[in-house]
């Protein structure tokens, strides 16, 4: 049965066309995930799908007694109200028999709040979200609309709202950058790609083989029309003889072929900053501790950094990870410890949430704010360029920050953080709100990076492409140390009978990431030994074992038969140009006689397929002709 239905809606946002005319019909049974780069629109369409926004045309049609559950990206609040009371306010009804404020209880408490009666201003981001999701999945509803409802969750909490998500039987609609949670729920995926939408009906991998094909298909397309398009160009720019006997109808192909809507190859962002020189002495942590009251998050753990290190860090939600990165980069000092740093080093940190952007000033402002100009790879370049290869149009880079998407200032921050060259980059859930295109390139950009990363992530995708070692919390302030990617050190737990860290978001991935081998378990906290870096495999360039022992430039030039076809083919493309007008004036004169007519455009299509042929055959030939000539 049809819930929702979108018809021919468009949307801008400002002077940007978010999407246009695009339609979409919601069933029961879909678990539909949304896709697209940051500042395609995808939150906004979800707005439209809700009703909590107005398309500028087309129309949102929905069955009368279908009920909508939104989770919107930032969550609101009363402070008035306990955090309980704020999530079953309006749910409890006569007709119901059901303990709502139980249900909402035990929920908060599987996604890590315990305290129900808290006031929410007082609760971190994460935590409001967690609980903005209690409330949208308790609400009565046939559509579960939700935006980005894996951020914040840890391995536990995401394969229950997996589990959740699958058994409740409500259509689903979500906006996440989880690609094995997408991989794992959903069964329908629809792309908001330059203001157009594709639906595909599969789950996250087969819409990338799917993809990839309809973008082969599109370029095929535009190289065929692109080819077109300089024949006919060639052709009309011939001399005043063939002007005179043009078709109309190849004077029309001609201009819709120019007047044609190009394909766009999407826009990737380009990391490419350099990093600064990293000395022989890094970050030395030397037994340090922390605990906050009675908790200890860390116990007397001490390692000294390599400067190949790709540092996965996992744990549950509040174990101490964040604390960890804190002491690290300084931020926090240890109850007890040492944390010591090279006179090279410099750290760029990514965090969870945009502190550091100032949402009044224009995006190029706070650019020049970090550097006017930036030493790259490619030498040295401006702030407004490193914008455009941030994706910031020239219109963008003027744009307040505060107007930006999330998922754009999620970009601006890496932005700022890179352009500080940094040797050690410290990633606190970089994950988030990041489109996946962007992840890909991010992931791409780490491993080749030319210093050390120490990343927090509950994503198994990107720990598997990134980290070369593991440190897991596992209790008790125990930090312990693995050989490898996430993959290894799940093979080691599995082997040595270790339970899994609740930190990973695993969902029911087919293996994607996996790693070729399992890693060796490190030394238990307290280990200042790092021991040997898994390592990525050595691929070597290939030589042609073939030589030529004679290289000699070779001269372009006619063969006896094109320097004939060269002379005559003007005339000959003249002659039929002329056949085909006068048969198109026996075809008008003809028009009653079916035998007679059908005769006609039959010759006339001959003829027509002659003469591109020919076209063909000029294009050539001229452009040998101008080869040849070059060459005196």
């Amino acid at each position: 049965m049809n819930l929702i239905t979108i018809e021919h809606v468009s949307k801008s946002y400002t002077e940007r066309m978010l999407f246009d005319d695009v339609s979409l019909g919601i069933n029961e049974g879909d678990r539909i995930g949304i896709i697209g780069i940051n500042g395609t629109g995808k939150s906004t369409f979800l707005k439209i799908l809700a009703g909590l926004e107005e398309p500028d045309a087309g129309t949102m049609i929905k069955g009368k007694e279908v009920r909508i559950a939104y989770l919107p990206q930032n969550p609101v609040f009363s402070d008035e109200m306990t955090l309980l009371q704020n999530i079953t306010e309006g749910l409890v009804h006569p007709e119901e028999y059901r303990d709502i404020p139980g249900e909402a209880a035990a929920m908060l408490r599987k996604l890590g709040i315990p305290e129900t009666d808290a006031v929410p201003s007082t609760l971190s981001g994460g935590q409001r979200k967690r609980a903005a999701l209690v409330r949208t999945l308790l609400m009565p509803a046939d559509v579960l609309i939700l935006d980005e409802p894996t951020n914040h969750l840890d391995s536990a909490m995401t394969e229950w709202l997996e589990e959740y998500l699958k058994k409740n039987g409500k259509a689903l609609v979500m906006i996440t950058h989880d690609r094995y949670f997408l991989d794992a729920v959903t069964n329908r995926i629809v792309e908001l790609d330059k203001g157009k939408l594709y639906a595909y009906k599969e789950n996250y991998t087969g819409f990338l083989l799917l993809k990839a094909e309809r973008e082969a298909m599109q370029l095929a397309t535009e190289r065929k029309n692109q080819s077109l398009y300089r024949q006919d160009l060639a052709w009309m720019m011939r001399g005043a003889r063939a002007r005179s006997t043009k078709q109309k109808a190849h004077i029309e192909r001609f201009e819709a072929l120019k007047n044609r809507e190009k394909i766009v190859v999407d826009g990737e962002v380009e990391i490419n900053a350099l990093s600064s020189r990293l000395g022989k002495k890094t970050i030395e942590v030397e037994h340090i501790s922390k605990s906050f009251g009675e908790k200890t998050l860390i116990r007397d753990f001490s390692y000294i950094f390599l400067s190949t290190d790709r540092i996965g860090i996992i744990g549950p939600n509040g174990c101490g990870k964040s604390t960890l990165l804190k002491m690290i980069t300084g931020n926090l000092a240890p109850d007890t410890g040492t944390v010591e740093f090279g006179t090279t080093i410099k750290v760029g940190y990514f965090m969870q949430e945009n502190e550091a952007l100032n949402p009044n000033i224009r995006v190029i402002d706070s650019v020049r704010e970090v550097a006017e100009y930036i030493e790259t790879s490619e030498g040295k370049i401006s702030a407004s360029q490193m914008c455009e290869k941030f994706l910031f149009t020239d219109a963008m880079q003027y744009t307040v920050i505060g107007k930006l998407s999330g998922g754009e200032k999620r970009r601006l921050a890496l932005l700022h953080v890179l352009m500080e060259a940094p040797n050690v980059l410290i990633l606190d859930e970089p994950t988030n709100d990041l489109d996946i295109r962007t992840l890909s390139i991010l992931e791409d950009y780490l491993t080749r990076y030319n210093g050390i990363v120490i990343a927090v992530s509950h994503d198994r995708y990107f720990l598997d492409k990134v980290a070369n070692r593991i440190f897991s919390f596992e209790g008790d302030g125990v930090i312990r140390r693995y050989e490898g990617n996430y993959s290894d050190y799940r093979a080691v737990c599995e082997r040595e009978g270790r339970p899994v860290s609740k930190g990973i978001s695993e969902g029911n991935a087919r293996g994607a990431g996996a790693a070729s081998g399992a890693g060796k378990a490190g030394t238990s906290a307290g280990s200042a030994t790092p021991g040997g870096a898994g390592s990525e495999g050595d691929v070597g360039e290939k030589s042609d074992s073939r030589a030529t022992w004679k290289n000699r430039e070779q001269k372009v030039k006619f063969s006896y038969k094109e320097q004939k076809e060269y002379e005559t083919i003007d005339a000959d493309i003249a002659a039929l140009e002329d056949k085909i007008a006068t048969l198109e004036e026996e075809i008008a004169a003809s028009a009653t006689n079916y035998g007679k007519l059908q005769e006609l455009s039959a010759a006339k299509e001959a003829a027509e397929a002659q003469l591109e042929e020919k076209m063909d055959r000029w294009v050539y030939l001229n452009e040998l002709a101008e080869q040849i000539e070059s060459q005196k």
